[in-house]
C-alpha cells in the first residue's frame, strides 16, 4: 500500500496522486492544504494544520504526526479526560507506529493491567418475561398486556454482570480502532484479546459528542487508565466517507481541541478550582443588544461576576507574531466582561511572551507561552507557574471592582 508521512504544519514533498485521492483530501475536515508543485500534472505539496492522526483513501495511506510526538500528545489528552497522569514511558512503542496503533497497544496494555483481577461487574435493572417470579413483579404491566393470564409473569430486578457502562466503553473503544486498517500485527492481537474479554458485553455506538462519564471510587478505580484511553478514542473523529467508489477512513484528533482541554484542566487544577468556577464561559454579548456574540475558552467566576479571561490558541503563527486578530478577540473579552486585561496562552514555539497596553484604555493583553516538551510533570510545574500569572490577573479585577 502507498504511504505518505506527514508532519503537522509542514510541507511534504511532492507527492503523486490521483484525481479521486485528491478530491478525497480535499475534505474539509482533514485540513489539508494542497498545493501543485508545477513541475508535473499530478503532483502535489501537501501541508497538514493542526489534525493529525491515519486516514486511509482507497489504497493510499497517509499518516499526520503531531510535531509534539505521539507519546505527549497522548500524555495531554488522558490528563485532559480525568487528570489520568499517564507518563511518556507508558506510550513508549516503535516511532514507526502511527497514532491509531499506539492507541491501540496503549488501550492494551492498561486493559491488561485492569483486568488482571478479573472484569468489573456492577448491578444492572432489568424487565423481562418469566415464567418463574425474579425481583418484583410489575403489577401494572401485568395487567395493561396480560390481564387474566398468569403466565409469563412481568418482573423487574437487577442482575450482577459485567455488561456495564466501563466494560461498554472500553469494547466500544476497541471496536472503533479495530476497524481500521493497523500496522502493527501485534496491536491488532491485542485488540482481539480485549474484544474476547468482553464477548459478553453489549456493543454500543457512542457518539463522539456525547461519551458518557464515569465515577471513581475505590471500587473502580483500576479502571481510571482504561477509562481515560476508551473515552480519548470514542471523543475525536472516526472519519467516514464515500466518494465515488473510493473509501475514506480514518482516525484524527485535532491539536486545537487537545492543548485547550489540557489547559483547562491543568489551570482548573494548579488554582485549585471546580468546573463551575473555571471553565470555557457561556455565551456573553459584545453589544447591549445582544446580538454579538462572544464564547472565551477560560473564565474564572466569582458567583456571576466574571474575573478574568483568556483563550488557550494551538494554531500556528508566523515569525511568532501574534495575529490582530486573536488580539482583537481577547480585547472584546475584555471589553464585554469589564476586565483590566486578558491573556492569550499558545504553545511555546508558536508566539513570544509579550503584554500589549491598549491605547486611549487602562487594559492590557497578555500573551504567554506553554512549553510542551519534557515530562507531564515537568508540563504541570510550567502550568503552576502560569496559573500565578491568571491569579495576578483576577486580583487586580476584583481589586478594581471593590474600588469602584
Amino acid at each position: 500500500m502507498p504511504k505518505i508521512d506527514l508532519q503537522e504544519y509542514r510541507q511534504s514533498e511532492p507527492v503523486s496522486l490521483s484525481l479521486t485521492e485528491l478530491n478525497a483530501l480535499k475534505a474539509k475536515e482533514l485540513s489539508l492544504t494542497i498545493t501543485p508543485t508545477g513541475d508535473a500534472e499530478g503532483t502535489y505539496y501537501l501541508t497538514p494544520s493542526s489534525t493529525v492522526g491515519a486516514l486511509e483513501v482507497g489504497d493510499l495511506s497517509v499518516l499526520i504526526e503531531p510535531k509534539i510526538g505521539i507519546p505527549q500528545l497522548l500524555s495531554l489528552a488522558c490528563y485532559a479526560i480525568d487528570k489520568v497522569e499517564f507518563q511518556r514511558e507508558q506510550f513508549d512503542f516503535p516511532d514507526e507506529y502511527a497514532l491509531p496503533d499506539v492507541l491501540a497497544l496503549a488501550l492494551a496494555s492498561a486493559a491488561r493491567r485492569a483486568f488482571t483481577c478479573g472484569l468489573l461487574h456492577g448491578y444492572r435493572m432489568k424487565e423481562e418475561e418469566l415464567y418463574t417470579v425474579r425481583g418484583r413483579i410489575r403489577f401494572d404491566e401485568q395487567i395493561r398486556c396480560r390481564f387474566g393470564i398468569p403466565l409469563p409473569i412481568e418482573v423487574r430486578y437487577d442482575e450482577f454482570t459485567d455488561d456495564i457502562l466501563a466494560n461498554r466503553l472500553v469494547k466500544a473503544a476497541a471496536y472503533r480502532l479495530g476497524r481500521m486498517r493497523l500496522y502493527s500485527g501485534k496491536a491488532r492481537t491485542d485488540l482481539g484479546w480485549v474484544a474476547g474479554m468482553l464477548d459478553n458485553v453489549s456493543l454500543i455506538a457512542f457518539p463522539p459528542k456525547d461519551v458518557p462519564e464515569i465515577k471513581f471510587d475505590r471500587l473502580n478505580a483500576h479502571y481510571r487508565e482504561v477509562i481515560a484511553l476508551s473515552q480519548l478514542i470514542l471523543r475525536h473523529n472516526a472519519y467516514e466517507a464515500d466518494r465515488g467508489k473510493v473509501r475514506t477512513s480514518g482516525f484524527l484528533m485535532d491539536m486545537n481541541k487537545v492543548f485547550q482541554e489540557f489547559v483547562t484542566v491543568a489551570l482548573r487544577e494548579a488554582l485549585g478550582l471546580n468546573e463551575r468556577t473555571f471553565r470555557e464561559s457561556s455565551i456573553c454579548s459584545l453589544d447591549e443588544a445582544g446580538r454579538v456574540h462572544l464564547r472565551p475558552d477560560l473564565t474564572w467566576w466569582d458567583g456571576s461576576d466574571c474575573t478574568f479571561v483568556g483563550d488557550a490558541k494551538y494554531k500556528r503563527i508566523e515569525n511568532q507574531q501574534v495575529p490582530n486578530a486573536d488580539l482583537y478577540q481577547l480585547l472584546a473579552y475584555v471589553a464585554a466582561l469589564g476586565l483590566p486585561g486578558g491573556m492569550l496562552i499558545y504553545a511555546k514555539g508558536e508566539a513570544k511572551p509579550v503584554v500589549h497596553k491598549i491605547r486611549h484604555s487602562d487594559k492590557r493583553l497578555e500573551v504567554a507561552a506553554l512549553d510542551l516538551s519534557g515530562s507531564l510533570d515537568e508540563i504541570l510545574a510550567r502550568v503552576r507557574c502560569l496559573a500565578e500569572q491568571v491569579r495576578a490577573l483576577r486580583d487586580e479585577a476584583r481589586g478594581l471592582r471593590r474600588a469602584a
